[in-house]
């Protein structure tokens, strides 16, 4: 009895080159890579150090160096596939620290700056009213232990004025967006309103708080327009294009089947929109309003042309400036109290500043907690 043995076929094409290639680790090893490694890191402290280049462009230069040599070693080791396979890999790598380096350098420099005021109780119950230059002297000078004035009437005035530009805009953006994907189709109506929504996403912030100013001043009358109901109205306006797009591709992945479902049992089509095809996209209409809240209270421009500054608390939408978090931010910054002396305004502002972003945070946390809660349960 003889045994035969058969030789698997061959698998590489006419290139040369396998039809399948490992990982560039597994065809090569690791240890080209981290010699490679070594020498750009070595490169980089002697443009640093030595020739004295800045450390930003030595390091660009650096990497740029890796990079050819990463490809030139590969190259000869595993071909041209196993080659760029490490270079793209490595540039995915070098976009990804681009992008997250900023991210964490600005919420270091708002946190390491605006933490030591920011949890003071004073500053969430104070507002401006009464303090003076002679008090950040005071300050800076040891005669007090704390800061003058503090951010309360901010806080409440971001508060009022992003909830009533959410009252107005919820409903708006929504109830378009049902008309978009229920009714509208592809006609010129729905066509038109598209057009319009993407303008509406695209225009400067600061044309909103032109357009509120306008709007009481020319239209309803009023000569002193400098109230929050305005700063709402120019926010809404910012907001509205969110809202619609988000709920629009909400609506859009609700499948058809549950609506010729419910239209087969004799459902009216408003019902139908209501009972299944609102509850089904729920999830992902109350993450992306959540959104478009976050996208609109840090905003700054409109706020100034349509509700200025305000140094004392006001809960009154239709009479009188209300404050920001955002517009105190910028007074502080610009502005300060005693132009010799800027560091005590400038510790307010950075104070204020982090408010505004662990609200823009805790926003969006609660966006994808809402996300999750309202989720389909799946299972048998």
């Amino acid at each position: 009895m003889s045994t035969t043995t058969t030789t698997p076929p061959e698998t590489t094409p006419r290139g040369g080159e396998p039809d399948y290639v490992p990982s560039p680790v597994r065809a090569t090893g690791p240890r080209p890579l981290m010699m490679i490694g070594a020498g750009a890191a070595a490169l980089w402290l002697l443009l640093w150090l030595v020739v004295d280049l800045n450390p930003v462009a030595a390091l660009v230069g650096s990497y740029l160096v890796f990079l050819v040599a990463s490809w030139a070693t590969y190259r000869s080791l595993g071909g041209s596939r196993v080659a760029t396979d490490v270079v793209m890999r490595w540039l995915i790598y070098a976009a990804f620290v681009c992008a997250i380096v900023p991210l964490i350098s600005m919420l270091w420099t708002v946190f390491s700056q605006g933490l030591p005021l920011a949890f003071t109780p004073g500053f969430w119950t104070q507002d401006m009213v009464g303090v003076t230059g002679a008090d950040d002297q005071a300050y800076a000078s040891g005669q007090t232990d704390t800061l003058a004035g503090g951010a309360g009437h901010a806080i409440i005035g971001t508060l009022i004025i992003t909830g009533t530009a959410a009252l107005i805009s919820v409903p708006i953006g929504m109830f378009t967006a049902i008309y978009l994907v229920e009714y509208g189709g592809s006609n010129h109506l729905s066509k038109g309103i598209r057009f319009l929504v993407d303008v509406m996403t695209g225009i400067p912030s600061i044309v909103a708080g032109l357009f509120a100013f306008a709007l009481f001043t020319q239209v309803v009358g009023i000569r002193d327009a400098k109230m929050g109901i305005a700063g709402a109205v120019a926010l809404s306006v910012l907001m509205i294009p969110t809202v619609v797009r988000n709920s629009e591709e909400m609506l859009r992945i609700v499948p058809n089947e549950l609506r010729e479902a419910s239209l087969a049992l004799g459902v009216p089509k408003w019902r139908t929109i209501a009972k299944v095809v609102l509850p089904t996209a729920a999830s992902g209409l109350a993450s992306g309003i959540t959104l478009a809240i976050a996208r609109v209270i840090g905003e700054t421009a409109p706020l100034l042309v349509a509700i200025g500054f305000a140094r004392s608390f006001n809960t009154n939408m239709v009479e009188g400036p209300i404050n920001s978090l955002a517009v105190y931010t910028y007074w502080m910054f610009t502005k300060p109290l005693d132009p010799a002396l800027i560091e005590p305004s400038r510790e307010r502002a950075w104070a204020a500043a982090l408010l505004l972003v662990l609200i823009v945070v805790t926003l969006n946390l609660a966006a994808r907690a809402i996300a999750t809660f309202f989720a389909p349960k799946t299972g048998r």
